[in-house]
C-alpha cells in the first residue's frame, strides 16, 4: 500500500529527509512512501497551502520548525483533520536540554553555519572532484583517504561522501597492466583502501550501464574480463598490504562508514 509522507522543514530538509527515509526504509515491502517534501516553510501563509494539501490526500507529517509558534500552529491543524503530526528533532533537543540544563539556540539552519567544519567540508569536496578517478596523481599526498577499485566499485560516489564529511578523499581506478602511480606512496598519513566485488553482481552492474551506449568495449561486461580485473586488483591489494573492503550489495553509506572506522581506529595500510 501507498501511503503519504509529509516532510515539512524550514531549512535545507536534507536532515529531515534523511530521517524520514531512515524509518520509511524499516516498513518497505508492501508499504510505500510518496514523499511530499516542503523546504523553507517559515510563513503560516505556506503552512495553510500544505495543509489544504493534506486534507486532500492524508498521510504521516514530519516537520522541523524552530520556530515555537509555527510549530504549534502546524500540530494543531493536523491535529483539527486528524492527521498524525511529529516534531523530529524534539526528542534529541530534549535530551540535550536535560543533559546540558541550557535551552536550545533554535536557529534555522544552524548545522549550516559557516563555521571551520563548513569550510573544512568544502575544501575536501573541491578536492575530491578535482582527484577524481585518478586526476592530478600529482596532488595524492594530501589525500587522507585513497581508494583503489576496478570500475563500477563505488568509487567516485564513495569519495564524495567521505568528503561531504570533511575527509579529502582521492580515487584511483585499478586498469588491467597499469601500473599504480608512483605519488600515491607519497601520501605517508592517507588511509588507502582497495574496493572489490563479487563479479556475477559487477557483471550485472556493467551490463546496465552498457545498455544504450555503443562505444563501450564488449569485454566490458564480460565475466572473464571481470574475473580478471579483480584477480589483477587483489594482487595489488596484496603486494601492497591494502586493506580491502567487499562492496558487494552494500550502499555508499555502509562503504563509507566501514572506512571511516578503520580511520577511527588507526587502521593506515603501510606501504
Amino acid at each position: 500500500m501507498n501511503y503519504n509522507l509529509y516532510l515539512i522543514s524550514d531549512a535545507t530538509g536534507e536532515t529531515l529527509l534523511s530521517l524520514g527515509r531512515a524509518v520509511a526504509s524499516q516498513y518497505n515491502g508492501e508499504n510505500k512512501a510518496v514523499e511530499h517534501i516542503y523546504n523553507m516553510i517559515r510563513e503560516k501563509e505556506q503552512i495553510n497551502i500544505i495543509l489544504e494539501k493534506i486534507k486532500k490526500n492524508k498521510g504521516i507529517v514530519i516537520y522541523t520548525m524552530v520556530n515555537k509558534d509555527l510549530s504549534e500552529y502546524l500540530e494543531k491543524q493536523c491535529e483539527k483533520i486528524d492527521v498524525p503530526c511529529c516534531a523530529a528533532l524534539n526528542p534529541l533537543l530534549n535530551i540535550f536540554e536535560n543533559y546540558l540544563n541550557i535551552s536550545p539556540n533554535r536557529l534555522v539552519s544552524a548545522q549550516h553555519k559557516l563555521n571551520e567544519n563548513y569550510f573544512k567540508r568544502q575544501e575536501a569536496i573541491n578536492y575530491s572532484l578535482l582527484h577524481d578517478d585518478g586526476q592530478l596523481p600529482h596532488g595524492l599526498k594530501e589525500a587522507e583517504v585513497i581508494l583503489l577499485g576496478i570500475s563500477r566499485t563505488s568509487k567516485t560516489p564513495t569519495s564524495l561522501y567521505l568528503a561531504n564529511r570533511g575527509i579529502k578523499t582521492a580515487n584511483i581506478p585499478i586498469v588491467l597492466g597499469v601500473e599504480l602511480p608512483k605519488t600515491m606512496f607519497e601520501a605517508k598519513n592517507a588511509l588507502i583502501v582497495g574496493l572489490i566485488v563479487d563479479s556475477s553482481h559487477l557483471e550485472a552492474i556493467r551490463k546496465n550501464r552498457h545498455l544504450g551506449i555503443d562505444w563501450i568495449d564488449e569485454k566490458y561486461s564480460n565475466r572473464s574480463q571481470i574475473n580478471k580485473e579483480l584477480l589483477y586488483a587483489k594482487s595489488i591489494y596484496k603486494k601492497y598490504n591494502i586493506k580491502i573492503i567487499d562492496v558487494t550489495s552494500k550502499a555508499v553509506e555502509e562503504i563509507a562508514a566501514t572506512i571511516l572506522t578503520m580511520i577511527e581506529k588507526g587502521k593506515y595500510c603501510e606501504d
